[in-house]
């Protein structure tokens, strides 16, 4: 089973420099490696040209964004799967693909662990072994953490009507349309945050919104918005105070009644005749 491991850069040769190493670094070498530079003139050429014994294919040319510059990427993959590691991204150690491909893998998306870096703040993100599609709708998998069956995305390719959200609409309609998603508990990669979508909350909200009405069912899209709604109203604490208030009013309603029985017990021994 073979890899094709896609990484776009534009202008970010220190990045890249660090995907380079991560990579090159890899016990595991059954891969090829496609390099998709956006013409950038802050030294990633001259990079690339220095590492170039290391990949399979690359070029150097203006684009028309990212997801432009990932399906030039994929037209000259060859691999079983794909996995994009993009300059600033970099895997958890030299062994972990070696891991991955040592397990007998079976999906159309292979989806691991990631670590969120933003600054100096690390955050690990870690999924559950059964996805659902409200994790899916309302939030993501990694997407330089899975690695995603070249046969079902060599033919769609990537949505280019957007700018930050067409890795996250793929993964919706895969789900829509029953593709096996498979979880493997490994952490796989860095994903460096300081990008476009994580920058741009409002554009990404925009865009979600338009994908949402583009392929999810309308009966699906009323759930997810309740389920949403849900989420944040216990985000903001309003149904945790509501919960605790049931449990005090519980507590206040057994000592009342107690009380009660209490008083209706002296009435009859005491005070009825």
């Amino acid at each position: 089973m073979t890899l094709s491991i896609i990484t776009v850069n534009l202008n970010n040769c220190d990045g890249l420099k660090r995907t380079i190493d991560s990579v090159i670094s890899q016990t595991f070498t059954d891969y090829e490696w496609i390099v998709i530079d956006g013409g950038s003139t802050d030294g990633s050429k001259e990079l690339i040209e220095q590492y170039s014994d290391h990949f399979a294919y690359w070029v150097s040319e203006p684009d028309k964004g990212i997801y432009n510059a990932m399906n030039k990427g994929i037209k000259h993959t060859k691999g079983d799967y794909l996995l994009f590691i993009n300059s600033g991204d970099w895997l958890v150690d030299e062994n972990v693909l070696k891991t991955v491909f040592n397990k007998q893998l079976d999906g159309d998306i292979i989806y691991g662990n990631w670590y969120q870096i933003f600054g100096e703040q690390i955050t690990p993100i870690k999924y559950d072994s059964n996805l659902s599609f409200s994790l899916l709708y309302l939030l993501t998998i990694g997407h330089c953490s899975s690695f995603i069956k070249r046969t079902i995305l060599f033919d769609v390719l990537y949505s280019e009507d957007y700018e930050i959200v067409s890795d996250w609409k793929f993964f919706v309609e895969c789900a829509l349309c029953g593709k096996q998603f498979t979880h493997i508990d490994l952490f796989i990669s860095y994903f460096d945050s300081t990008g476009i979508s994580s920058n741009n909350q409002p554009k990404v909200l925009l865009e979600r919104s338009k994908v949402i009405k583009q392929v999810v069912p309308v009966c699906i899209q009323n759930d997810m918005n309740r389920l949403d709604k849900l989420n944040n109203a216990f985000a903001d604490g309003q149904l945790s105070e509501i919960d605790a208030l049931r449990h005090k009013n519980r507590f206040f309603h057994r000592i009342v009644t107690l009380n009660l029985w209490t008083l209706r017990i002296m009435d009859k021994l005491f005070y009825r005749k």
